[in-house]
């Protein structure tokens, strides 16, 4: 998601020049792939001591059903707590002793552990991914513990109201689907996730062919692959040719619904409405030009203070609408979600204002006149160079440079370098941005969700019928 405050002057004039002076001195991706079919790949970034190794694996919360819903998740927890060649403390000790540190994370498409170590902990770091990823113990008497540790963690994220409405988006937008699952899964579902769902999952998504290792900064690529094939080459690949490359897709072609989920709850300070139309995936063609308009639209914060002069044009029309030319709206956010194979984008916002109605009609007003065309090249060019700025100062550090190389990788099987992304940045005209709004805009299809005072939200029969 794009934010305005990363357009500092220096990221102003990086976005505008591009690449051209420093492409020769940039780091370079090199990729390698096991016969097992691990993908190695690594970026090696001059003048540093440390580096970022991790495993990205291709498979999330959307390779379950409704049964085990909450498994990758649940596994993301016990992965930690020891393993056949070491004990729990064993394992933390280790860690601390040669200054590593060690993190996880689960998406609805992927799983991700990677730690940040010194140059010369790579062989050590690695072997213990490894370890953690293919010889946990999965201990019964960890599993019912971390059960109470994770219902915890779901009460957590149902106070943070965005979460919440995301979630709640994806449920209607990809009903009955597994795209439209949680994450951390149903409370049933944690309360009754036994050792051998764990080992199901493992034994049928952590295969060689669905797997990439990454490593960036002090990193050699060779010895990179070596390391590889001591730690990860015993994995197998998949049965089928099912793997992150595309090959054969191993999930089905998910069906982007209409329809909504409005949840009044008056002990909401604010009410929060994300309305979507059906996204882009990673590798579309149609990738860029999504993140272009979504820069285009923008985000806006009253508290940031900036009031009329953010570049983006719906703040003129929404944020200072209502009486006094106050705002009718907290904040708002333009977002663009990508998956596999499809996703999500639209517009996020928060609201304290009996003026849903207006609020949701200004933002539809605002698609309209992107999809009649009516804005000028300066406003094109200047959401492109903010765009950029944004994706450049993403790339801070070698934690954020392999979070971008797996994100890649294991989305599309290949790495853009950032002059490539400059360049496809760069070519979205005009022309693109209104075929593109009139086709995802124009469809008539959407999905709402909201929370808080929702009684004044219009349908989404009504806002489907303003679309067409």
């Amino acid at each position: 998601m794009l934010n305005s405050k990363f357009m500092g002057v220096s990221a102003k004039r990086l976005a505008t020049r591009g690449f051209a002076s420093v492409s020769s001195s940039l780091p370079k991706t090199q990729i390698s792939k096991l016969s097992n079919g691990l993908t190695v790949v690594s970026e090696n970034i001059p003048f540093t001591s440390t580096a970022t190794v991790g495993v990205w694996i291709d498979s999330g919360s959307r390779a379950e059903t409704t049964k085990n819903n909450g498994t990758a998740h649940f596994l993301e927890h016990l992965s930690f707590k020891g393993t056949k060649n070491r004990t729990q403390t064993g394992l933390e000790l280790e860690i601390e002793n040669i200054g590593s540190h060690l993190n996880a994370y689960t998406s609805r498409e992927t799983t991700v552990y990677y730690a940040k170590t010194l140059q010369k902990n790579i062989p050590n770091s690695i072997e213990i991914l490894s370890d953690i990823l293919t010889h946990s113990v999965l201990d019964p008497r960890a599993i019912e513990r971390e059960r109470d540790v994770i219902i915890r963690e779901s009460e957590e994220v149902d106070k943070m109201y965005d979460e919440v409405v995301f979630d709640h988006l994806h449920s209607v937008a990809f009903k009955d689907q597994p795209l439209g699952m949680t994450i951390l899964g149903p409370r049933e579902n944690i309360l009754s996730i036994q050792r051998n769902d764990l080992v199901d999952y493992i034994n049928e998504n952590y295969k060689g062919d669905r797997m990439a290792l990454i490593g960036t900064g002090a990193v050699d690529h060779a010895k990179l692959c070596e390391f590889a094939e001591n730690s990860f080459g015993h994995l197998s690949k998949t049965k089928s040719r099912e793997n992150m490359f595309g090959e054969t897709p191993h999930y089905d072609l998910p069906v982007f619904k209409s329809s909504e989920m409005k949840v009044e709850d008056a002990s909401v300070p604010q009410t929060h409405i994300a309305i979507s139309v059906e996204g882009v995936s990673w590798s579309s063609p149609e990738y860029f030009t999504s993140l272009v308009v979504q820069a285009m639209i923008g985000t806006w914060d009253r508290s940031m203070g900036n009031g009329l002069n953010n570049p983006s044009k719906l703040v003129n029309t929404v944020a200072y609408a209502g009486v006094n030319n106050t705002p009718i709206a907290n904040s708002f956010m333009s977002f663009s979600t990508s998956y596999s194979d499809t996703g999500l984008w639209g517009i996020y916002l928060t609201t304290d204002s009996s003026n849903n109605e207006k609020l949701i009609q200004g933002i539809l007003d605002e698609w309209k006149r992107l999809k009649k065309g009516e804005f000028a090249v300066e406003e094109l060019e200047k959401a492109k160079n903010q765009l950029k700025a944004s994706l450049l100062l993403s790339l801070d550090g070698t934690t954020a440079v392999a979070e971008d190389i797996g994100r890649q990788i294991v989305s599309t099987g290949k790495r853009l370098t950032p002059e490539e992304v400059f360049d496809a940045v760069n070519r979205v005209n005009k022309d693109d941005i209104v075929n593109w709004c009139n086709y995802r805009l124009g469809a008539g299809k959407i999905s709402l969700a909201a929370l808080g005072a929702v009684s004044d939200i219009p349908s989404y029969q009504q806002i489907s019928q303003q679309m067409v």
